[in-house]
């Protein structure tokens, strides 16, 4: 990704707000697996793991899966963008 964020601790965030520890990931089909049983995408164990890390150092971190976004127009993206924010109690600047 061109506009990653560094945290302190080496972890990469695509979208974040370091001041308030917010972050988004957009999170594409290597995060997942195809669960064998449903064939429903489930997250893999690295990005839990680096969920549950992030968390433990405070950050409140929300989800794009790449299913989610694909679909969608560009104002459908924007408003997703905007819920994700909200899920995190993050801010957006459309200025």
């Amino acid at each position: 990704h061109t506009f990653e964020y560094e945290t302190a601790d080496g972890f990469s965030l695509d979208l974040a707000q370091p001041e308030l520890k917010r972050a988004i990931e957009v999170d594409g089909p290597s995060h997942y697996l195809r669960d064998p049983a449903t064939g429903v995408a489930v997250v893999n164990g690295a990005t839990r793991f680096k969920d549950r890390l992030l968390h433990a150092l405070g950050w409140r971190v929300s989800h794009v899966a790449f299913y989610e976004w694909d679909d969608k127009s560009e104002s459908e993206r924007r408003q997703l963008l905007v819920e994700k924010l909200a899920e995190v109690g993050a801010t957006f600047n459309d200025t």
